[in-house]
């Protein structure tokens, strides 16, 4: 059976698979899969069950990540990871992460079917928890299986259980102790793919159904910003006014201004306000508010950008603080470090587009995924975007199976020219 073919062969998989996982994570309007609970359990048992079929060998790490097994004729080689997560964001779309799950069981089905058997083990990861909805911190499953947990990070409570991010891991089947260190050797790793839905319209106005990511950014979030100034009547003057919340639109204003200039000097990169509101049991229509709360995530694709912008970030806060006459206390901060893709893997994901009479532009993806994790341990790691014409992270995702496949079809073409090499 020719590649082509195989690769064809395995969409009823993928649709199953698709349609399985939406049917665990059914929250109308969108889905649900939370992480470390039901949702995501049940998905890895969808996928496991998959893998189980194709004669793949099941494990389970310290943080509760899931390992799909092939096994290659030669154990000495450095095997290649094929994974992306399963959790989702609350009343989200069904692709964002799930959809790189799905694409490594196609890809290995394809290998199998085509007669395929790789020199390396090849892996299809599931990853737990990468949204950072769940712990107030994302890409956890890649930060436990790299040892990136930052300090704090197993005390953090879980935003529907409130079980510990330590207590969670266990009740799934982890261990907690054992992930002070790296559950893999970095350096015994080949590679780490992933397929993951564009989270921007791109490759809609590329016309193209896959892309070949060049980077992912890094970010520095800070989810609890709060802005204290003087709680007043509405009727008194301006010049007296310590105003939290136009304190915070100043500060929201300004950094939208530094992301423009960014962008004019050809610096990409950008600012989320994620949160923006006065105390819900202190608003009023009467009362100048003096607390307000914001979170921020700024992103940018490489480590000295997102320094001179956390630089930039302290500039305006002291001067938004001076001139309102408050008091802004950035609080809590986390950081995920930038994802630039390697230059081997980005020309042999190229030519292997080429093989499969696909034209895949070179885009950088907008959002973080574990595969920053995995080139910030110097694991040689390369991305596939999927187009996805309404975004991601709500109900509206709305990538089609046929352009899942036909970044499948690059992967096998890739992966197939290295389980002969």
């Amino acid at each position: 059976m020719t590649l082509a073919d195989a690769v064809a062969a395995q969409a009823p998989l993928v649709q199953r698979l698709l349609d399985g996982l939406a049917a665990i994570g059914a929250d109308p309007p969108g889905i649900t899969r939370d992480a470390y609970g039901r949702g995501e359990n049940e998905a890895q048992a969808l996928i496991a069950a998959a893998g189980a079929a194709l004669g793949l060998e099941a494990r389970r790490d310290a943080g509760a990540n899931l390992a799909l097994r092939w096994a290659g004729t030669d154990p000495d080689a450095p095997p290649i990871l094929i994974g992306s997560h399963l959790d989702s964001v609350v009343q989200g779309g069904n692709f964002d992460g799930a959809a790189g799950v799905v694409a490594g069981i196609a890809a290995v089905a394809a290998l199998q079917a085509a007669g395929i058997r790789p020199r390396m083990d090849i892996e299809v990861l599931a990853l737990r928890c990468e949204e950072a909805v769940w712990f107030g911190l994302g890409l956890i499953g890649s930060r436990c299986l790299l040892a990136r947990l930052p300090p704090g990070a197993l005390d953090l409570p879980h935003a529907r259980t409130g079980l510990t991010l330590a207590e969670s891991i266990a009740a799934c089947g982890g261990d907690p102790a054992k992930l002070g260190r790296p559950l893999r050797d970095p350096a015994r790793l080949g590679a780490y793919l992933e397929v993951h839905i564009e989270q921007a319209p791109q490759l809609v106005e590329a016309g193209a159904p896959v892309a070949i990511c060049l980077a992912n950014p890094g970010n520095v979030r800070h989810p609890f910003i709060r802005i204290t100034g003087e709680d007043a009547h509405t009727g008194l003057p301006h010049r007296f006014r310590r105003d939290a919340a136009l304190a915070a639109a100043d500060l929201a204003l300004a950094l939208e201004a530094m992301w423009l200039a960014e962008e004019a000097e050809g610096r990409p990169m950008a600012v989320t306000i994620g949160r923006f509101h006065t105390p819900v049991e202190r608003h009023s229509l009467t009362m100048v508010s003096g607390r307000f709360e914001l979170s921020l995530d700024l992103r940018a694709y490489s480590a000295a950008h997102l320094q001179a912008l956390e630089a930039k970030l302290g500039s305006i806060v002291a001067e938004v603080a001076g001139r309102r006459g408050v008091r802004i206390a950035l609080g809590e901060r986390s950081a995920a470090a930038p994802g630039p893709m390697d230059p081997g893997i980005i020309e042999g994901l190229a030519s292997a587009a080429t093989r499969a009479g696909l034209e895949a532009p070179r885009l950088n993806s907008p959002g973080s995924h574990d595969a920053n994790n995995f080139a910030a341990a110097g694991v040689p790691t390369g991305m596939l975007l999927v187009r996805n014409r309404n975004g991601s992270h709500n109900p509206e995702e709305a990538m089609e199976t046929g352009d899942l496949m036909a970044a499948v079809a690059v992967l096998v073409h890739w992966l197939a020219e290295r389980a002969e090499a």
